[in-house]
């Protein structure tokens, strides 16, 4: 039979896939290197396992052994597979920028989550990676890890990583995009392919707010600043970033990553996370100045489904300012609105009572609501209009509603972009969102204007 004796063994020899709708006006083939098909979904399962076999052949790792790490998560994935096979326990320090799909992946594999400040600077007590060192000092038979100088994450690289994109490309590949964290992805593949073609470029892609690029280029350390692109860049030197196999490292911004990532998704089917947005991002820069003989490779760093809170998600993207409001359709206006725990549609019937009708206004402390009957928007309350005409006959709160009711509010679907509805609003204080031909929710001027 044809098994794998565990699931270590699967680690690796990832496929090679090629872009063709977001490369449309590229010359150049640039291809995604699949490291979200590993079993943990993500690149960092190559250094797991390695880091741990070369601590076990030095006899830093004793059976039983406690094996501690400082992670955005992907390594810590990689890490707590392995050490579930091996029999190893697991104490993760992360920041807590780090998403909640981590937090509980890293939980369900048995290992202990330590969230640290995600404002703590380096050489603060209270930063994730001295917190780990701390714990390290404090826990009997234990080894940490340290991904950031550990001379097997590069190596990894170097033995794995390399090797199959050189025969995966068949010697063809011109350019390597991956992403600066550890260094460990870029230094060892690098050095490989340098080592078979020095003429190949290696490219590393960098948020802003990390400090490589400029290091690189000035020999000027700074001082990093805050991003939200989670697993790379750095506001110090880690040991592993191994610039002399680097030719040349790109600026991305959140914004940019982000939505590369969720184009790749709807564009190309490959799911991701934001850093893979960051890689993609720097490969199209470069891919667009080459001609058809131009091959580059970027790598899937691993999967979006830890990201589902996070850039994945539009009230995410809203609340950090980053959806693009040109292309923002009125669904995704009424699907990040927020709500403060009202229900989508709080409307009114024909044929109950106005006394009723404003009862449910008052419950849910709203000034306007719209008339339905059965799919179809039939007419509107106002609270100021409804209070108005009870002060002139009190008899009015047991009329029909039918009998008061004001204009309809127009039903618009929610594929409409948000400037149509912005001019539907000029006429009404109020558009029905529809979905499908059935009206799903109410967008206000306040709503709107909120948004943007």
């Amino acid at each position: 039979m044809k098994v794998a004796n565990n699931i270590l063994e699967l680690f690796g020899k990832t496929p090679l896939v090629k872009l063709n709708h977001i490369t449309k006006d590229i010359k150049a083939s640039v291809y995604a290197k699949m490291e979200s098909m590993n079993p943990g979904a993500s690149v960092k399962d190559r250094i797991g396992l390695a880091m741990i076999e070369d601590a076990e052949k030095r006899g830093l790792l004793k059976p039983g052994g406690t094996i501690i790490e400082a992670t955005s998560g992907n390594t810590g994935i990689g890490l707590a597979i392995t050490s579930a096979v091996k029999g190893y326990r697991c104490i993760f320090t992360m920041t807590e920028k780090v998403s909640m799909e981590k937090r509980r992946y890293l939980q369900a594999l048995g290992a202990d989550v330590v969230i640290c400040p995600m404002t703590a600077k380096h050489d603060s007590p209270e930063n994730y990676v001295n917190v780990a060192k701390r714990i390290n000092t404090e826990t009997p038979n234990s080894l940490f890890i340290y991904q950031y100088n550990n001379p097997s994450n590069p190596d990894a690289h170097y033995h794995t990583t390399g090797p199959e994109l050189w025969e995966q490309t068949q010697g063809k590949i011109t350019h390597f995009v991956g992403s600066l964290g550890t260094g460990g992805t870029v230094s060892g593949t690098g050095r490989f392919l340098k080592e078979k073609n020095p003429e190949i470029k290696i490219i590393a892609a960098d948020p802003y707010g990390s400090i490589f690029k400029t290091y690189k280029e000035s020999g000027v350390m700074t001082e990093g600043t805050p991003y939200l692109v989670e697993g790379i860049g750095q506001d110090m030197l880690p040991e592993n970033v191994h610039f002399k196999y680097i030719d040349e490292i790109i600026n991305i911004t959140d914004k940019e990553s982000f939505h590369l990532s969720r184009r790749m998704g709807r564009e190309e089917g490959i799911f991701s996370g934001g850093s893979t947005g960051t890689n993609l991002a720097a490969a199209l820069r470069v891919a667009k100045d080459l001609d058809k003989n131009g091959l580059v490779v970027f790598i899937v760093c691993d999967t979006g489904e830890r990201y589902l809170t996070k850039h994945h998600s539009d009230e995410w993207m809203r609340e950090k300012r980053l959806l693009e409001k040109d292309k923002t359709t009125l669904g995704v206006v009424h699907q990040t609105k927020l709500s403060g725990g009202l229900p989508n549609m709080i409307f009114a019937s024909p044929e109950e009572t106005v006394g009723e009708a404003l009862a449910r206004i008052e419950q849910y402390n709203v000034s306007q609501i719209p008339v339905i009957e059965g799919n179809r928007s039939v007419g509107s309350l106002d609270e100021a209009d409804i209070m108005s005409m009870i002060l002139e006959d009190p008899a009015t709160v047991e009329k029909k509603v039918s009998e008061i009711m004001g204009k309809a509010y127009p039903v618009v679907d929610e594929s409409e972009d948000i400037k149509h509805g912005i001019q539907y609003l000029k006429e009404s204080s109020a558009i029905l969102v529809s979905q499908y031909g059935r009206i799903v929710g109410i967008l206000t001027r306040y709503d709107v204007l909120d948004f943007v």
